[in-house]
């Protein structure tokens, strides 16, 4: 159930437990600290999905890292963007023991306040001192490996085995009867153009029992709900926050999906999808596709749902396993109304789960026959997200127009995942075998260019972007060719990050565009513009920048996001379009303004808006309004310290200021600025202020003083500015 606030994300502690014994306590407090040490989580961020994944098996965090500090997202799409898709997620294995008993294992089940080690529901485990193991396939990553299969594998090992947990004698709630499974798991995320809104989920299953398990069903089930956290805080209205979602499923895709039906219309438009993508197992490749025995079933339920049988929570493991091998998908009533058939009710299921409402997904496939002792399955699914087409209709119309951009990412994680099987038969065909190694190698995808390594030069309202060749020298995966065409250069317009709901996919818009000459292809329009007579070099910094290109006319203290892309020429025999690096993994947040003053008796500090006025349009709309306020002390040293104090002398704040300031010190940067503090580019002459004392109180409106002291000198200035409210 997701209708409850999140609780501390090791244990869930209902208020009645506070009537419990110390040693009750002490006991809780003790398993918290086992869960530091056997459970694990990370956030995916090569691609534009901030998918939380852990080492158990267990997808999103139940939005506890909104509650707990940590500003971990759940399952954000665009990155950045507040928009999240999930609370929770995991992986469910069902199967009859030597052919007759049933059993489930779970990672993740319905629970109010999500995962916790030791819950009923969350079967699977891992060892103490286990932790997720990243990988990467990018050269100049620090985990990067020749194993890597993406830019950011992670990948983890546990179990269904143990009934405590791990480290302690704490019995797993409710789980009895194991099926004994050990599960290798990898996620992949790239940051290409054309697949950064997809998470890949590669599943190893072995039985490691020594019973044979029979009608195998793998499935994964997703507690999903779509709504925009920078307008509604996580969870906030408790049963409202979770109710809104629309519900499907799109047979031809084999993908159950969620959108926002009647949330933050306006502010979600967005699709989030769990796609099956292929299995294996000792008989040969496994999809509905090329073995009609073989299917995907889908079950939706709500909760609280006390009328309809249909949409019932399955309480125990033969109604789990119930769900997992029969589908609403391949029930009569599905997309049949009452007129059609008496017993569907007024709507067909599809109509039903389309409407609003509060529910979990469950996608299962199989049968995989049978399981003997050391067997081993493999499963493959993706976790998809893509925006609504806006066609002008409410959502809830849920039209296959408004799906087009979601079912075109779909596409593009079944292409990951086909890699060399071009047929898509399981069988390894004439001209498919690329790396020559006589087996299908699955996850590959053609490559853009590398990214251009940029460096970003703020000065007085002008921005100076920097870049290197190493772009030039990509070779395609696919046609091992370096196939490189050309450069472009990106920038949001003044006010992107606070007049709507940020999104740099279609927020950055090209505003350069430079490619080879002589080969007919694209502009012709050469690089002599741009290109420097000689590499430029900056302190600290080894790379050789040898292009250039300024933006003038820009508002100082705004901001703006700058992204370099390389793009090749593409492969009209493959039937390849040009592709083009990423945007978002090369995106830095540009701030104009003036630059290390080295002369506060010529150049005089001074504050701006001056005089401030609450809401001053930069400022933008958060959940944390009078703690995202911003003005700039601007004409500062490299080094100095500012003082604000009120025209009776009262201490309000001290600020330290050094050339390297990336804005990391108030709350408008966390919430409107780049997701790395160091992306954040200022002139060096400018330092921002969030209005709020040394002790975080709101200041009165009125006239105040401040002070810079130039640390390298010891001189220092004294000027005043007004806040209205």
């Amino acid at each position: 159930m997701k209708r409850h606030f999140v609780a501390d994300k090791t244990i869930f502690l209902h208020p009645s437990f506070m009537r419990c014994s110390t040693l009750i306590i002490a006991v809780l407090i003790t398993v918290s600290g086992v869960a530091q040490s056997s459970f694990s989580e990370k956030v995916t961020n090569a691609s534009n999905v901030r998918l939380n994944v852990s080492n158990v098996g267990t997808f999103g965090n139940a939005f506890r890292g909104y509650r707990d500090g940590s500003g971990n997202q759940s399952c954000e799409f665009p990155a950045g963007s507040g928009i999240e898709h999930l609370f929770e997620g995991g992986i469910w294995v069902g199967g009859l023991i030597d052919g007759s008993l049933v059993a489930v294992s779970t990672s993740a089940y319905d629970a109010p306040s999500g995962y916790a080690t030791g819950r009923g529901g969350f079967e699977f485990t891992a060892e103490v001192g286990s932790t997720l193991e990243q990988r990467s396939s990018l050269f100049d990553s620090p985990f990067f490996t020749p194993e890597a299969v993406s830019h950011q594998d992670y990948v983890a090992h546990f179990s269904d085995s143990n009934l405590l947990v791990p480290g302690t004698n704490i019995p797993i709630s409710s789980h009895t009867q194991p099926l004994k499974l050990g599960v290798t798991m990898e996620t992949f995320n790239w940051n290409y153009s054309f697949s950064d809104f997809f998470v890949i989920l590669n599943f190893e299953v072995t039985n490691t029992s020594s019973s044979t398990i029979d009608s195998v069903y793998f499935a994964l089930w997703t507690n999903t709900v779509v709504r925009n956290t920078n307008v509604t805080p996580a969870g906030s209205g408790g049963a409202a926050f979770y109710n809104k979602g629309g519900n499907g499923f799109l047979d031809s895709f084999n993908m159950a999906y969620c959108y926002d039906n009647s949330g933050d219309v306006g502010f979600t438009e967005s699709y989030v999808g769990q796609k099956f993508l292929g299995a294996e197992d000792k008989t040969g490749f496994k999809h509905p596709l090329i073995d009609p025995s073989f299917k995907a079933h889908y079950n939706a339920w709500e909760f609280n749902n006390t009328t309809n049988p249909v949409f019932f929570l399955p309480n125990s493991e033969q109604a789990r396993y119930g769900k997992m091998t029969s589908g609403l998908n391949h029930h009569v009533c599905w997309d049949k109304n009452s007129s059609q058939n008496g017993n569907c009710g007024s709507k067909s299921f599809k109509e039903q789960l389309n409407d609003a409402g509060n529910r979990a997904d469950l996608l299962s496939v199989g049968p995989f026959k049978s399981m003997g002792p050391g067997e081993t399955i493999k499963v493959a699914y993706a976790f998809v997200l893509a925006k609504k087409l806006e066609d002008g209709e409410p959502n809830s119309v849920n039209s296959a127009l408004q799906q087009s951009i979601f079912r075109g990412n779909a596409d593009w994680a079944q292409v990951a995942f086909n890699g060399e099987d071009k047929n898509f038969n399981g069988v390894l065909d004439p001209g498919e075998d690329a790396n020559n190694d006589g087996e299908i190698t699955r996850f590959i995808l053609p490559a853009p260019p590398n990214i251009p390594k940029t460096k970003i030069v703020t000065n007085q309202n002008s921005i100076d972007i920097y870049w290197s060749d190493n772009a030039e020298s990509s070779v395609d995966p696919i046609t091992l060719e370096k196939d490189f065409e050309g450069y472009r250069v990106y920038m949001t317009q003044l006010g992107f990050d606070v007049t709507k709901v940020p999104s740099l996919a279609t927020d950055l818009k090209k505003i350069g565009d430079w490619d080879m000459k002589g080969n007919a292809l694209f502009n012709e329009s050469g690089f002599e513009s741009i290109r420097l007579a000689s590499p430029q070099m900056f302190e600290n910094d080894l790379t050789p920048y040898h292009y250039k290109y300024t933006i003038q006319n820009i508002q100082n203290g705004w901001q703006y996001a700058i992204s370099v892309s390389a793009y090749d020429r593409g492969n009209e025999n493959s039937n390849l379009e040009s592709l083009e690096s990423s945007l978002l993994s090369n995106n830095y947040r540009a701030f104009a303004g003036k630059p290390i003053n080295e002369n506060l008796e010529v150049n005089e500090p001074f504050v701006y808006p001056n005089p401030y006025y609450a809401g001053a349009a930069w400022e933008g709309q958060s959940n944390f309004q009078e703690q995202s306020r911003k003005l700039y002390f601007s004409n500062l040293p490299k080094n100095c310290t500012i003082r604000i104090f009120t025209v009776a002398g009262d201490f309000i704040d001290e600020i330290d200021h050094d050339e390297s300031y990336t804005g990391d010190d108030i709350r408008w940067y966390n919430t409107f600025g780049a997701e790395d503090p160091s992306k954040n580019v200022f002139s060096g002459g400018e330092h921002a202020w969030d209005l709020l004392s040394g002790e975080s109180q709101i200041i009165a409106r009125g006239i105040y003083i401040f002070t810079v002291k130039d640390n390298d000198t010891g001189k220092s200035y004294k000027g005043k500015f007004a806040i209205l409210k």
